[in-house]
């Protein structure tokens, strides 16, 4: 069965929904998972999803471009689209990313080859809303015209299809023409080529070239090659356009970026002698190693003449069933979407990184290469731990890509894209990734070069520490924070962020601390005491006020100067109810979020946060206040953890109340039913660990326990094949019974709120009894979840 999903401009809906919960069960466990993926889920509001036809983690992704929302390529915003193209990055923010070389279908309005639309504003048409086919490996709409465009894809290439039977005719020759635009969706190109190879009276032709872009959030350049096959008809004319105006010679054409602000649009078209009697097939390949690499990764990928286009959608649908096939779930009669939700969550948690291996223009390397970690400070917090959960095997060599980068660049990346490096946003958070594998023993991995790249991070000051490594690190040493306008001749980046940085760089010593405990290392009390350093920036004393009332809680983290004394943020600065803070956008001392929220990222010691902010009551009032006063933005990642801190204040029972504040109201199936840039799959992650009832605290072997939002979940895991099942006793689809009042671990009586990671590896089995009402279930001190100042119950693995 495939069902196709259609919207309206807020509320997504699909046919014949009427079946019963056990069908709903039946059908969530049997091959036709792939009916429950709806890759719009985000495609409105700023979620900025590729909803694309892609392979897991494959770098084409082909896609309509809209002149709206175009972050990810396509928005069901109401925007025009303005080509199909073959490079995306999903659920990103600031400038939109990749969309090179995109192609676009078009009748011209006479037989004058300068009557047809070339520029991007000229050409941009409206589509049929009901007509979007969005579904895993097949991306289909038609064009306002009747023009109608299929696309699928390999790992390295990608196949449309025009079909222009239902097009009006504007000369009455139905010459079809497919042109190529040699720029991107930021319009970045700096230069570029393009050489034609379609003569008149062929069957077909082709258009090779390349060209330079820069990345979206990043330094430096890069260059991307193609390498267009076209065929179904016979050659009318081929040749090129610059701005509005084409020929049929040249063949060939050089352009550069332009003048000021007069960026030169051009590319290369075809044009087909009409009447058609099929479709015009548009085979791309991709590639940024060569033109002659991307024409072989098309041939070998999708080979020719006749192009088999349902069987690319049928190898992309295997590979996700595959990815899938882990997770089962007895919904218990839960609405049909929820799993919407979460089966469209876990497939795009696999959008991103993407797997260039083979395609890396840097350096040459036995060991694979991902790109588009778009950026870890997003991806650490629950994207990648919950591929080391479904996809370990996977996960190890994305753990190896990035210490192949270490070997060959001389520092570990906290963002990357296009190749190219990106912007830093925080710490180094790839040490928080790396040491994250190593306690939850991922293999074929070397820890001791993990211990090196982290070291390096922790003590070496990079030239420019805005791209990769940390800032500051000799008042880091000296002073044990990162002072507010700080000195640093050592190296170069945005001197902002002294808070989340001094926050960010603590948690970063603590999991380094972590590996050199493990490995038997001599450093460990020097990290470990380095973690702690976050306390230097803790104001016991400071206020907060909203509109001149006072919130009545005090405490909060605040820049301090390099002779230490005291400067001022308001913590609610960079909060909802304030202005954004970003690198480029109103810099401050926290990076997109507020002291507010920072108050809470000590994820190794919440137990000394609770006692510095008076206690647990407190601890627990100011939680609700934050995530009740407009100050939490839930579609920022660091507020996620936030959700399950009452786990350390014995009150697990207001984590689950709390995340079911959050989902369905704020994580769902519409088309804008995500709170934010989806950020590489992390606001899918966040639903994931939500829905399963296991959340982690990622860089430790803790996962904090609520109630499943589904009668029961398994997951097998790909590494060991054993199979884990957390299920619930009690379980109502009302979602009145959400708090634990008691629990098994493989039958045996379990009281602690929180597991270790070998509850997936090991295969085994957690049952929890719900009621309506809180119990003294996870409570008690010895049953908290792990904090380093703490030296009462299961801590002994952190000290």
């Amino acid at each position: 069965m495939v069902r196709r999903w259609q919207w309206s401009a807020t509320v997504l809906s699909c046919g014949a929904l009427s079946v019963g919960a056990s069908e709903f069960s039946k059908r969530a466990n049997s091959s036709d998972v792939l009916d429950y993926v709806n890759p719009l889920i985000g495609s409105q509001a700023g979620g900025n999803v590729f909803a694309g036809a892609t392979l897991p983690y494959g770098m084409v992704k082909a896609s309509p471009d809209v002149n709206g929302e175009n972050t990810g390529g396509f928005s069901t915003d109401g925007s025009q689209i303005t080509g199909f193209s073959t490079l995306h990055d999903s659920g990103t923010g600031g400038n939109p990313s990749l969309g090179n070389f995109p192609i676009f279908p078009q009748i011209c309005p006479s037989d004058d080859i300068n009557t047809c639309k070339f520029p991007i504003g000229a050409r941009a048409i409206n589509y049929a809303n009901d007509s979007i086919i969005a579904k895993p490996g097949h991306f289909g709409v038609t064009l306002q015209n009747g023009i109608k465009a299929d696309m699928a894809v390999s790992e390295h290439a990608a196949l449309f299809k025009f079909d222009f039977s239902g097009s009006s005719s504007g000369n009455g020759s139905m010459d079809p023409l497919v042109m190529l635009d040699l720029s991107d969706l930021w319009a970045s190109r700096q230069n570029a080529s393009i050489s034609v190879e379609a003569e008149e009276g062929n069957e077909g032709g082709r258009i090779k070239g390349n060209g330079t872009f820069l990345p979206s959030f990043g330094a430096g350049s890069y260059v991307a090659y193609f390498c267009l096959d076209l065929s179904g008809g016979t050659v009318k004319d081929s040749g090129v356009w610059v701005n509005n105006r084409a020929g049929t010679e040249p063949k060939d054409l050089y352009v550069t970026r332009g003048f000021n602000l007069f960026y030169l649009e051009a590319g290369g078209f075809v044009r087909f002698k009409g009447p058609l009697s099929g479709p015009i097939s548009a085979r791309m390949g991709i590639s940024f190693i060569s033109t002659n690499q991307a024409c072989q990764n098309a041939e070998e990928e999708i080979p020719g003449p006749d192009f088999d286009f349902d069987g690319l959608v049928g190898k992309a649908q295997d590979a996700w069933k595959k990815k899938l096939a882990p997770i089962s779930i007895d919904a218990g009669g839960t609405d049909e979407s929820m799993l919407v939700s979460f089966w469209s969550a876990v497939y795009r948690t696999m959008i991103s990184p993407q797997d260039y291996t083979g395609e890396n223009p840097h350096w040459i390397s036995s060991e694979p290469y991902f790109d588009s970690f778009y950026c870890l400070w997003d991806m650490w917090r629950v994207q990648l731990p919950f591929l080391t959960i479904l996809d370990p095997l996977q996960q190890s060599r994305i753990v190896r890509s990035l210490l192949d980068i270490y070997k060959h660049r001389g520092w570990l990346p906290d963002c990357s894209m296009s190749t190219c490096k990106g912007w830093t946003q925080g710490g180094s958070d790839a040490d928080n990734v790396l040491v994250d594998a190593y306690v939850k023993n991922l293999t074929n991995i070397d820890w001791d070069l993990v211990y090196e790249a982290i070291v390096n991070d922790a003590e070496n000051e990079p030239l420019e520490w805005s791209i990769e490594g940390r800032g500051g690190l000799a008042s880091w040493k000296r002073l044990d924070y990162i002072p507010y306008l700080d000195f640093d001749p050592n190296g170069f980046g945005t001197n902002s962020r002294s808070i989340s940085r001094t926050l960010e760089y603590s948690y970063n010593d603590f999991n380094l601390a972590t590996i050199a405990k493990g490995l038997g290392k001599d450093t460990y009390s020097k990290y470990i005491g380095r973690a702690g350093n976050w306390q230097n920036l803790f104001k016991a004393d400071q206020t907060s006020d909203i509109n001149g009332t006072d919130t009545g809680f005090t405490g909060f983290f605040q820049p301090k100067y390099l002779n230490g004394t005291w400067g001022y943020q308001d913590p609610i600065a960079c909060s909802p109810l304030a202005d954004f803070c970003s690198l480029t956008s109103n810099p401050s001392e926290t990076f997109e979020s507020s002291a507010w929220e920072y108050m809470f990222f000590v994820p190794h010691d919440i137990a000394k946060i609770i006692d510095l902010l008076g206690g647990e009551e407190t601890f627990l009032k100011r939680l609700d206040f934050f995530h009740t006063s407009g100050l939490a933005d839930i579609g920022n990642e660091p507020v996620f953890l936030t959700v399950y801190m009452p786990h350390y204040a014995g009150r697990p029972g207001l984590s689950a109340k709390r995340a079911h504040y959050y989902i369905p109201s704020r994580f769902n199936s519409s088309l804008a039913g995500l709170p934010g840039n989806d950020d590489s799959g992390a606001m899918a992650s966040f639903t994931l660990f939500s829905t399963i009832g296991l959340f982690p605290n990622p860089g430790q072997n803790v996962y904090f326990i609520i109630p499943p939002f589904f009668e029961s979940v398994s997951i097998t895991s790909p590494a060991t094949n054993k199979s884990s099942t957390i299920k619930n006793v009690n379980f109502d689809a009302d979602y009145q019974n959400i708090y634990i009042q008691s629990a098994k671990l493989n039958g045996e009586d379990y009281s602690k709120n929180w597991i270790g990671h070998e509850f997936f590896t090991e295969g085994w089995t957690l049952e929890l009894v719900l009621g309506s009402e809180e119990s003294a279930w996870g409570t008690r001190v010895e049953d908290r979840p792990p904090s380093l100042s703490d030296t009462t119950g299961s801590v002994g693995y952190l000290t």
